[in-house]
């Protein structure tokens, strides 16, 4: 069984604790609201938000994946850190058990915010995945990321 480890390192100009509450806190009705063409909605099907809650994204009309399912691992809003595994969805496809994400986010020194990504990829038995077997969904990822950046850019108030 293989496991692929794929780390990014990323900068935004928007302070970090807003760009925390965006991607994370706040991800349930903003995500829908920025990229409708992307995600329909977002529930919390088991839980309270926290660690141990289950959240389900159901994708928009028309897309290959129709929904996921995903596990809190851990939160933490004073650190701003945020763990999670998907542990459902036709997005795992037939060679995909598990993908597990860990997000960090802190204050840069001009007041924006440097943070770090860590996706694993786990195959399942007997399965060799690639990093390339996994270009497009991180493609996606970023593209999300961009848009709520630019979201958050152009309404400073939101």
């Amino acid at each position: 069984m293989s496991t692929v480890t794929i780390t990014e390192d990323f900068t935004s100009p928007v302070p970090a604790q807003r760009l925390f509450k965006a991607l994370v806190l706040d991800a349930d009705t903003l995500l829908p609201k920025i990229v409708p063409q992307a995600i329909r909605s977002i529930e919390t099907i088991q839980g309270d938000g926290g660690p141990g809650s289950i959240k389900q994204l159901n994708f928009a009309e028309g897309s290959q994946i129709k929904f996921v399912k995903h596990r809190i691992n851990a939160l933490d809003k004073e650190k701003m850190t945020y763990a999670y595994t998907l542990i459902e969805g036709d997005t795992l496809m037939d060679k995909i058990e598990s993908v597990s994400y860990e997000m960090s986010v802190e204050p840069s020194p001009d007041g924006g915010s440097i943070g770090k990504n860590v996706s694993k990829y786990k195959a399942k038995p007997g399965i060799e995945i690639k990093e390339e077997d996994v270009k497009a969904g991180k493609e996606k990822a970023s593209g999300v990321f961009k848009a709520v950046e630019a979201y958050l850019l152009a309404n400073p108030d939101a």
